[in-house]
């Protein structure tokens, strides 16, 4: 038996700070940062002394759902403190382009899913895209450009990446490459009723869910996921999933594909599972 879509302000606080409680706040927070908007999209960004000599040097990592982009800045210290131009933005209706309070968009999404959180993904996918043409502009970086977030931050990063080929890197934490989220729960085991698109939002759905478009994935991104095995909110199983539906796409280079499920850990993204990321990043 499914469970009605509304759940208490409690329950919906801990879903969306489960995303990034397990970050610790070390970073060298004496790195600037500065802001600025780009096409109507609220950016922030870190610039590093002197950037890495090898690899892409930009990257966007984004945040989970509900947060704004001022919440991210220790990470994004922590990669311009490895050579990156490190950046990040509102996803859509977030932060400085929100209209309405943070508790007021989680019960809004989450009353309505489908209806309302896939126009904020694929939107925001289409923002990445834009914030990519002007970060080449102004940093002029060498290489690709690699991309990433945390839960919803994530499948942001993993549609972005299957329409714009000048991403050739990415890395998620506890997000999904699914929209339809089978087997999605609440914190207290109950299935979430997501209800139904309406046209609008099934638009962003058809053309930008990365499980029904493998194709976009073509050239071969290199994508690492890490996932939680004991992840209810966004079970591992749509990634595992994916990977399998890529394999024969990545038969010639399967160290690209990548998949982690971190055993025992629910939707939390773990200092581990972050400095896995950041290794992969490092690596591309």
């Amino acid at each position: 038996m499914r469970r009605r879509a509304f759940l208490s302000g409690a329950i919906l606080g801990s879903l969306a700070i489960s995303a990034v409680r397990a970050m610790p706040d070390d970073a060298d927070m004496t790195a600037p940062l500065f802001t600025e908007w780009v096409d109507g999209i609220p950016v922030i960004w870190s610039e590093p002394e002197k950037r890495r000599s090898s690899g892409n040097q930009l990257v966007i990592w984004l945040n989970g759902f509900s947060y704004p982009k001022e919440e991210i800045e220790r990470r994004l210290i922590d990669l311009s403190n490895l050579g990156f131009v490190a950046i990040s933005f509102d996803p859509w209706q977030h932060g400085a382009r929100g209209t309405e309070t943070r508790a007021a968009l989680i019960a809004r999404v989450f009353g309505h899913f489908r209806r309302y959180m896939w126009p904020i993904i694929g939107q925001s996918a289409l923002d990445a895209s834009r914030v990519v043409d002007w970060a080449m502009r102004k940093f002029e970086p060498n290489g690709g450009v690699s991309i990433g977030g945390i839960s919803m931050g994530g499948d942001v990063a993993i549609a972005a990446a299957g329409f714009d080929r000048r991403i050739d890197c990415v890395a998620t934490i506890i997000a999904t490459p699914d929209w339809l989220r089978p087997g999605m729960r609440d914190l207290d085991g109950a299935l979430i009723e997501q209800g139904e698109a309406d046209r609008y939002a099934q638009f962003f759905y058809d053309t930008l869910n990365p499980m029904t478009h493998l194709a976009a994935y073509a050239a071969c991104p290199a994508m690492a996921f890490e996932c939680g095995g004991a992840d209810q909110h966004v079970p591992a199983e749509a990634t595992l999933r994916f990977q399998k539906a890529l394999a024969p796409t990545y038969a010639a280079n399967p160290s690209r594909l990548r998949v982690n499920v971190e055993d025992g850990v629910g939707h939390e993204a773990t200092w581990a599972a972050w400095k896995r990321s950041v290794a992969w990043l490092t690596a591309h």
